[in-house]
């Protein structure tokens, strides 16, 4: 038994070692990729940021055009059979990724943003991150174990480049895998490929931006309830989000089919839908929108509505066939959301908007041990981060079994008055009340709890 204890702390240094070397090099690997490609995209929109509206108007269904040929040709490459999903590629395709479209997302991301369609930056970032990841695994000839790991270090790398946020961005990589569950072996390595895959941008000249919670109260019971009054108020945010983009990704296949479009014109169609609405909703809504989520940050006043505006332009967005990334678009949802409602319940503006920032994702990506993290590194402070826990927390729980990501698993159920068969892909899970709670149910319907009251008169 001694001589085992040996072997087995030998063989775990040597993993330690192992995943030392591999997630370093899948870092700097990965933060010169999206280095790369994050100067491409700053110089891109930077040219395009102040176009007039009807500039603006034109270049909606131009980019939505460029957008549908890129992917439509592009995705030809693919001869694999596989699918460019890091998910996927993690719990079907034994970590493997087709290497030859390796850039069509990232110049398609490039095309949506420059020219006005509503998306985020980090899904590019995370594609080029397990991509890369899985060349990587490939050339080192990695078994299918250590390739799944692999690409979810890249998965994690390229978050953690985009965000700035290291430990955040390793975590979220692991999370956002399944539902109720992390996968604990995965954490060191992603975490290395993280720390430095940050610092490999740092180096590159990436620029982060970090915050400060105005007048931050100090620990209260009352405003911690109240936090998470927010927190529920973003989880039903993230359910109209979650619920509009897949209906919009339905109403677009279902026009696709009913008039036999040629795949690539539906993104031109989208964007000619942008066009009219940006004739009554502000153009803030379109791109990244960070400056909204900036300002609500930093305290001003944000609009009741503000957040439905830019879900329905992501919605259109993403769901007519622009790429881009999911997560931005959260950002700054969240931080509308808590923003606006704050000063109804008597909290600062800039607490409610950091407080729903992180309370969203926690909810729309189903990741609320990565949105917390995200809060500290952020915005800092232990008692800022109790108040973002309980609210990412109650987020996570009211959106239910819900998901940006199609190809998410669910793992375990988030209550225990449900039931679940476990590691099922959304969609395709048959979710049931427990037994004990049809029990309860059963013995105290409505009805019968009436006609004994009335036997008892």
């Amino acid at each position: 038994m001694r001589r085992f204890n040996y072997v087995e702390t030998a063989v775990m240094l040597a993993t330690v070692i192992q995943w030392v070397v591999l997630a370093t090099i899948t870092g700097t690997i990965v933060g010169t990729g999206t280095s790369l490609f994050l100067h491409g995209l700053f110089l891109f929109t930077g040219t395009t940021a102040s176009v007039p509206l009807w500039a603006q108007m034109v270049l909606l269904p131009l980019g939505g055009l460029a957008n549908g040929l890129l992917l439509h040709y592009g995705r030809r490459a693919n001869t694999t059979g596989l699918k460019d999903s890091a998910i996927a590629a993690v719990h079907h395709q034994g970590g493997r990724m087709p290497f030859k479209t390796l850039l069509v997302k990232p110049v398609a991301a490039i095309i949506t943003l420059s020219c006005g369609g509503s998306a985020g930056k980090e899904g590019p970032c995370s594609h080029i991150g397990g991509t890369l990841a899985s060349g990587l695994g490939r050339i080192c000839g990695l078994n299918s174990e250590l390739q799944k790991r692999l690409v979810a270090c890249g998965v994690s790398a390229g978050f953690a480049s985009v965000f700035g946020t290291p430990i955040a961005g390793a975590i979220y990589g692991v999370e956002v895998l399944a539902i109720g569950r992390i996968r604990h072996d995965f954490l060191f390595p992603a975490i290395i490929a993280g720390v430095a895959s940050f610092e490999i941008s740092k180096v590159w000249g990436i620029p982060y931006e970090y915050y400060s919670i105005n007048a931050l109260p100090d620990f209260s019971e009352i405003v911690f309830l109240k936090t998470i009054a927010i927190g529920i108020l973003c989880g039903i945010a993230a359910w109209i989000f979650i619920d509009l983009v897949k209906l919009a990704r339905d109403l677009f296949d279902h026009v696709r089919k009913r008039w036999n479009v040629w795949p690539p014109l539906m993104p031109l169609l989208g964007g000619l839908l942008l066009s009219a609405l940006i004739i009554v909703i502000p153009t803030d809504y379109l791109g990244l929108s960070l400056p909204l989520m900036d300002g609500a940050l930093k305290g001003e006043s944000m609009p009741y509505l503000g957040f439905l505006w830019k879900a329905l332009l992501v919605a259109i967005t993403l769901g007519s066939g622009f790429y881009g990334g999911i997560v931005t678009p959260q950002f700054v949802m969240g931080a509308l959301v808590g923003g606006s409602v704050a000063p109804l319940l008597g909290l600062d503006s800039s607490l409610g908007a950091a407080v729903g920032l992180v309370s969203v994702v926690a909810a729309a990506s189903n990741t609320p041990v990565a949105a917390m993290l995200m809060g500290v590194e952020l915005f800092g402070g232990v008692t800022g981060t109790i108040y973002v826990a309980g609210a990412s927390i109650a987020a996570y729980l009211v959106v239910g079994h819900r998901s940006v990501y199609p190809d998410q698993v669910l793992a375990y159920p988030k209550s225990s008055w449900m039931q679940v068969q476990p590691d099922m892909p959304l969609g395709q899970e048959k979710i049931r009340l427990s037994y004990g709670l049809l029990k309860w149910l059963s013995k105290y319907q409505p009805r019968r709890m009436l006609e004994h009251f009335w036997r008892r008169k």
